[in-house]
């Protein structure tokens, strides 16, 4: 499974992005995918989330700025991010997560993307 996260950029406070997580190498329905942020010095930290059965979860900092979303036919993800601001500023990272089946001996799986650079500037 791999997973390539792209769309990062320079963009001034107020401005938007589209970043985008192509799935590649499995046909898997993974339980949750999300993306993910980390800012210089500080720990990563989950942006916004859908489940399989539909839920969506966004971290209270950008709910009603951020949407996540996905193309099931393409294997892609996507997060929209509008009205950035300088906080936003961090290395964003999608994730792919299945839950443990302990039946089965599973104890889960996390699969991550190589991180893109989103910059807002003041």
């Amino acid at each position: 499974v791999q997973l390539q996260a792209s769309g990062g950029g320079l963009v001034q406070a107020g401005g938007s992005l589209r970043l985008s997580c192509a799935v590649s190498g499995s046909a898997i329905n993974f339980n949750v995918m999300g993306w993910y942020r980390q800012a210089p010095g500080k720990q990563r930290e989950l942006v916004a989330s859908f489940s399989l059965g539909g839920r969506t979860n966004y971290a209270d900092s950008v709910k009603g700025r951020f949407t996540i979303s996905r193309d099931s036919g393409k294997n892609i993800m996507y997060l929209q991010m509008n009205s950035l601001r300088p906080e936003d500023t961090a290395v964003y990272y999608c994730n792919a997560h299945l839950y443990p089946n302990p039946a089965v001996g599973f104890e889960g799986m996390d699969y991550w993307g190589k991180g893109t650079l989103v910059t807002v500037s003041s």
